[in-house]
Formats: C-alpha cells, sequence, structure tokens
C-alpha cells in the first residue's frame, strides 16, 4: 500500500505537510496543497482511519441503527442524520436490524468492536435486554423514534399516542362507526403507543366498533394480507387506520383489486406520510412525523455528547407533535 512517507518523497514534503493537507488543509498555502493533492491522486494514497482513530482516541464515525430500511420513512430518518453529521465533518454508517432482535444484537456488537464514535437507535427489543452488553463498552447512543428516560440517554421521537389517536378521531368525525386498525408487532412501542391513541380516541365515540389486526411486518405485503381479511370481515368496517404506510398502501391495493370503493366504502388512514402517500392511486391520508427533523436533531444530541463539553452532559427527551394530512382515501362525509 501506498503510505504517507511515499507521497512527501515524492511531492517534496515533510510527512507533517502531507498529514496537514489531509487533515487540516486550510494550514497549508494553496501551491503546497495543490501539488500534494495531485501526487495523492496519482499514487492512490488513501488515509489509514483506524490508525488516525487510535492515534486521537476518538472515531469520525456515528452509527445510525434503523428498524427497516425498506421504510422510506427511516431513509428520511437517515438523511437527516447525516446532514447534521456532514456540518460536523463527520460520517454516518447506516445498519438496517430488518425488526429482528438477533440482528440488532449483531449490529451493536460489530460497532462496539469498531468503537465508533456513537450510535443512533431506533430499537427492536422493547425491553432494552439488546442493549446489556452494549452499555458496557461506553459508546454514547441517543434514541431515535424511540421516547425513553432521561436517566438512561437522550431521545427523539413523535408523540405516538396523540398520533394515533389524530388518525382514529379523523375517522369518528367523519362518520364512521366500525374501523380497523391494521397494526404491527406488539413488541414496537411505536405499534403499541399507537393503538393506545386509537382506543383513547375510541373510548369517548360510543358505540364505535374497533377491530384490530395485528401483522408481522409493516411492509406493503403485509399490507395487501391484512385488507383481504378485512375484506371478509362481516360486518365488515368501513375504514382502516394502519400503523404505517407501507401497510396503507398494501390495504389500499387490495381494496382496488377486490373492488371496494375508496374512500365510498371504505376510508384509510397510514402513518408517516412517507413521499408514496400522496402519490398513491387514491392519495392517502397520513399522519406526518417530521422524519428528517428526527434524524437530525438525533445526531445533533448524539454529536453534543460525545464532543468537548465544558459542563457535564445532561441527557434530553425531545418529542415532536405529529400532524394529521387529510387527502382522497379518507374524504366520505368529511364535516366541516
Amino acid at each position: 500500500m501506498v503510505g504517507i512517507k511515499d507521497v512527501a518523497s515524492r511531492a517534496g514534503v515533510s510527512i507533517g505537510t502531507v498529514s496537514n493537507v489531509v487533515n487540516r488543509p486550510h494550514v497549508v498555502s494553496p501551491a503546497t496543497r495543490a501539488r500534494v493533492q495531485a501526487v495523492i491522486q496519482e499514487l492512490g494514497y488513501v488515509r489509514d482511519e483506524s490508525a488516525r482513530q487510535l492515534r486521537a482516541g476518538h472515531s469520525r464515525m456515528l452509527a445510525l441503527l434503523v428498524l427497516d430500511l425498506g421504510n422510506p420513512f427511516f431513509v428520511d430518518v437517515s438523511r437527516g442524520a447525516e446532514q447534521a453529521a456532514h456540518d460536523e465533518g463527520l460520517n454516518v454508517i447506516t445498519c438496517n436490524s430488518s425488526q429482528r432482535m438477533d440482528r440488532e444484537a449483531s449490529y451493536l456488537a460489530m460497532l462496539a468492536e469498531q468503537r465508533v464514535r456513537g450510535v443512533l437507535l431506533s430499537p427492536v427489543d422493547a425491553s432494552g435486554n439488546s442493549l446489556t452488553a452494549f452499555r458496557r463498552s461506553g459508546i454514547p447512543y441517543v434514541f431515535v423514534d424511540r421516547s425513553v428516560t432521561t436517566d438512561e440517554a437522550c431521545s427523539v421521537s413523535v408523540d405516538d399516542v396523540v398520533g394515533g389517536s389524530l388518525a382514529a378521531q379523523h375517522l369518528i368525525d367523519t362518520g364512521h362507526q366500525s374501523i380497523a386498525f391494521v397494526n404491527g408487532p406488539a413488541v414496537l412501542a411505536q405499534c403499541r403507543d399507537r393503538e393506545a391513541g386509537v382506543r383513547a380516541a375510541l373510548s369517548g365515540a360510543s358505540g364505535t366498533r374497533l377491530s384490530v389486526l395485528e401483522v408481522e411486518g409493516l411492509d406493503v405485503a403485509s399490507g395487501r394480507d391484512a385488507g383481504a381479511r378485512i375484506i371478509g370481515l362481516s360486518p365488515r368496517p368501513t375504514a382502516v387506520f394502519c400503523a404505517n404506510d407501507l401497510l396503507a398502501l398494501g390495504v389500499l391495493q387490495a381494496m382496488v383489486a377486490g373492488g371496494v370503493r375508496v374512500p365510498e366504502e371504505m376510508a384509510i388512514v397510514g402513518y408517516d406520510d412517507i413521499e408514496f402517500a400522496a402519490a398513491a392511486a387514491v392519495p392517502l391520508t397520513s399522519v406526518r412525523q417530521p422524519a428528517v427533523k428526527l434524524g437530525y436533531a438525533a445526531a445533533q444530541l448524539l454529536i453534543a455528547e460525545t464532543g468537548p463539553q465544558s459542563e457535564p452532559h445532561v441527557h434530553q427527551a425531545v418529542v415532536y407533535k405529529p400532524e394529521l394530512v387529510v387527502r382522497d382515501s379518507s374524504a366520505r362525509g368529511r364535516v366541516a
């Protein structure tokens, strides 16, 4: 491999000058910097980041461990985290647990071995058991899309109880008395909180019936399966609220395939307000989460915790309010 000494020799400068060009280019004169950069490109020199981290005692790498990169919501979370990191000259490596506890634990073990600067975590395991070994590494972490007590760590989340209530209340207000809720795995706190919000809204609406269908995945295919089950219910609900937009899009596909008109015969509401929600064949009503803002704020908290501090770090729990975005999929009978 080409080393820093090779670059220095070819460029006719000291090793320290090459190091400055790579790490602090602003302290090197433009002419020297250009000469060294030309040699770096010519020789194909790549900085040994692991050695640099060993000398510095810390990494320039943050990690983001999310539930499902197949969900555009988490892609937007990642965009926000990357922007905050890049603003500080840091990088982000993104890992996908696929909603599996074993994969989450495996990634956390790997990130501890790599001694990343910190981890942004959207956990599968609500008990926190998967973090037991990782905590011993001493690497800071911040929860994303999950609210926790500030005694443990910082967190950035959306009030999912309020979000579930907003969706259910909208359906109640538009005249629906039989509502189905398509929910994901109960192990996920977000799913439990959204169901709690639904039940809170329905508790004040006498005579309104609720059917809960729990699915294993939070994807379009699971939504299609749930939609087919809903079509077969007797009596059939007149409205469906889904724990995320991917499920809602799957339900919409099932309704179209089954000849059920949306929203005339079946109103549908999703959650997250991903880009595809507004672009669906029937534009989807959804509970909007500020995904990019979630990722950006979480990364800022982690950067503050892992950087130089004049005072002891104090954990924060940042909670955003969701917003209902009404579109054609639930427009039937809407009250003013």
